[in-house]
């Protein structure tokens, strides 16, 4: 298994060189024919080998879950049993609330490398975690490389764009298999990287390379906290290898372990954009949409709850850090939410929408229950993906992103319609879509904190009142853009004059089957995915969950039905504004840190340029002027040095007489 692992790491990370070296081998041309012939090629080199990845992924969930190797579990839970690389039985974690055990697989360790204080073992991690979580990152980076074969076809720059989105799989991949938290934090670096660069793709425009920076700055910001929580515990258990960290957590002081674990919730909110770290995300719909899709529902958001479930057993430990995270995520879901109530930009509507569901992810981490944030991000990482893929049909469409330049396009993008309806009904929590099964059991696992977990009662009941309503503006903004996009008249807009002869033509038509056949194919897992779960559902909060989702977005409909040509998000009435600024954050930040950083900064260089380069260049001008006195006297006139040598001797004699 560990083979197989490593090949499926190692094959889109090869595609990522190739794609990068070879897709205009050997001439290196550019322009016309060229490029397409260097996409076609690129396209090719993309998508094969994240197909093969994907079937190796597919593979060891299969051979986890049925227990045809040494390790065994569910694609939602670890399995019962650790087993190192030789069968004999390895390090096993303390059970959860969840009753799962914290590490358990098979593992292989390729090398140790002896840093003179603790080892860093270059090893892989098989179990249900990883197992699960590779086959939501491969499938869904595999459906957005096909889809960009389609939404970037004419772009020259697509196959770095492809080698790139090799990259960040193989990153991610190596992140949910590492059996070691250096070499996890290697993938975990890369992908902030890939991240940038795709996020920048079109640089062009000042406000994408900006976009693109600033999520750079905030998650290595997180980053930071994120590394030293790493030593703190690798110091701590004298390993940095996951399964003997988690088996030395009885062994570590309660100091050690809340100092590890605040410090990991810094890279945690960074990468999965939590509060007060999450005002990355939103600006990242500057890049195209397929790497919207990729970034917010499979890798970069997804790596962050991941961290906490593979390290649950260090987190289980410190009862302030569940509290604080509570916090967080109670702050996070229902801001988020009302955030994207008010958003006219459908994919930022979308990218608010994540940071909810991320938080319901925290939420349910914090609460004591793995398996529901797990269950959880696998379901939304299927109808994420389908919406942001949707939204990119739809914008291919209309050429906008804004919903108030849409209405009525069921009729024109039929197939587009019916998935995108799946994913809203999902992101919703409407049966039988996948979404109701996940949110019932977040919400139940926030239901039984109230009375049992760790979670101090005023956390536990922020968290719970913060989820039911954050359910009901759900249901409102999911609602609203569903109503927005494919329902009433899409408004009149005045085109430019064409030349004479020529009759304004406003086609409006499905995307190409690149495009159309991933959001298809995603469209069945965001349906049906949540019926793997259908034996636990606990109907009372089901039905609560569902009545609540309903009223939100009955109020909508409502507001729509009185005025369809109106936007429904005022019946926020006097906090709509505050709710599309997304409550000012940005602007506070802008205020406490970015203008004193940039007054600092300015600070310094006018200091370097008058002091430090001052003194320098004003050495320079006392050695010129001083060399122009000594210039004077060295002027080859014979009668000079002459008239000088007798006015010094005079000058001694005198003295002589003087002083003798």
């Amino acid at each position: 298994m560990i083979t197989v692992a490593a090949l499926a790491i190692l094959l889109p990370f090869a595609a990522a060189i190739v794609g990068l070296l070879g897709s205009r081998f050997p001439r290196g041309l550019r322009g016309g024919t060229a490029d397409a012939v260097a996409n076609r090629r690129a396209a090719w080199i993309a998508v094969v080998p994240t197909a093969i990845s994907t079937a190796l992924a597919l593979w060891l969930a299969y051979a986890d879950r049925t227990g045809a190797s040494a390790g065994r579990g569910g694609p939602f839970a670890a399995p019962a049993e650790s087993v190192g690389p030789t069968g004999s039985p390895g390090p096993t974690g303390s059970p959860g609330p969840t009753g799962s055990p914290g590490v358990a697989g098979v593992t292989g360790t390729l090398d140790v490398i002896d840093t003179g204080s603790v080892p860093i073992s270059v090893g892989l991690l098989v179990d249900g975690l990883a197992a699960s979580i590779a086959v939501l990152v491969t499938v869904v980076a595999l459906a957005v490389q096909i889809y960009s074969v389609g939404y970037l076809r004419d772009d020259r720059r697509y196959p770095s764009y492809s080698a790139f989105i090799s990259l960040f799989t193989s990153a991610m991949l190596l992140v949910v298999y590492a059996a070691d938290l250096i070499v996890l934090y290697v993938g975990w670096e890369i992908m902030g990287l890939c991240s940038y660069l795709l996020i920048g793709h079109w640089w062009e425009d000042r406000a994408n390379s900006r976009a693109a920076v600033k999520a750079f700055l905030v998650t290595r910001l997180g980053d930071v906290g994120f590394l030293f929580g790493l030593f703190v515990l690798g110091t701590a258990a004298g390993s940095f290898r996951i399964a003997e960290v988690v088996a030395k957590v009885p062994e570590m002081s309660a100091g050690t372990i809340v100092a590890a674990t605040m410090l990991l919730l810094a890279g945690v909110a960074g990468k999965s954009a939590q509060v007060p770290l999450h005002v990355w995300l939103p600006d990242a719909m500057a890049g195209p949409t397929p790497i919207s899709a990729l970034i917010h529902a499979a890798t970069m958001v997804a790596a962050g709850i991941f961290i906490v479930a593979r390290l649950y057993p260090v987190f289980l430990g410190s009862g302030p850090t569940l509290d604080v995270l509570a916090v967080l995520a109670a702050l996070g879901m229902l801001g988020a939410a009302l955030a994207a109530l008010a958003q006219d930009d459908l994919k930022r509507v979308l990218a608010y929408s994540t940071i909810s569901q991320l938080a319901y992810m925290a939420g349910a981490l914090a609460a004591g229950s793995e398996n529901a944030a797990i269950f959880h991000l696998v379901t939304h990482g299927a109808f994420k993906a389908l919406l942001f893929l949707c939204a990119g049909a739809v914008i291919h469409a209309v050429g906008s992103n804004l919903m108030s330049a849409m209405g009525g396009l069921r009729r024109e993008l039929p197939v587009t319609f019916v998935t995108m309806t799946i994913g809203f009904a999902a992101l919703i929590g409407l049966p039988p879509a996948s979404g109701f099964f996940s949110k019932d059991e977040v919400l139940v696992a926030m239901e039984r904190a109230l009375s049992a977990g760790s979670l101090t009662d005023a956390a536990a009941l922020l968290l719970y009142g913060c989820a039911l309503a954050t359910v009901a503006v759900t249901g409102a903004y999911a609602t609203r853009a569903w109503l927005r996009t494919f329902f009433g008249e899409r408004p009149a807009l005045a085109l430019p004059e064409p030349a004479p002869g020529i009759a304004h033509v406003v086609d409006v038509h499905e995307a190409p089957a690149t495009m159309r056949w991933p959001i298809v194919v995603l469209a069945v897992p965001a349906l049906l995915l949540g019926l793997a779960g259908v034996g636990g559902v606990h109907w009372g909060t089901a039905a609560l969950s569902v009545v609540v989702a309903l009223l939100g977005a009955g109020v909508v409909y409502a507001m729509w039905r009185s005025d369809p040509a109106g936007d429904p998000a005022r019946v926020l009435g006097p906090f709509r504004v505050p709710c599309e600024r997304a409550f000012y954050v940005d602007a506070l930040y802008a205020t406490l840190f970015v203008r004193p950083v940039l007054g600092l900064a300015r600070l310094v260089a006018r200091a370097d340029n008058r002091v430090v380069d001052g003194a320098v260049r004003g050495s320079g001008r006392a050695t010129v002027g001083l060399a122009g006195l000594a210039r004077l006297a060295q002027n080859g006139n014979a009668q000079l040095y002459v008239t000088g040598l007798l006015a010094g001797v005079l000058l001694i004699a005198v003295g002589a007489v003087i002083f003798g």
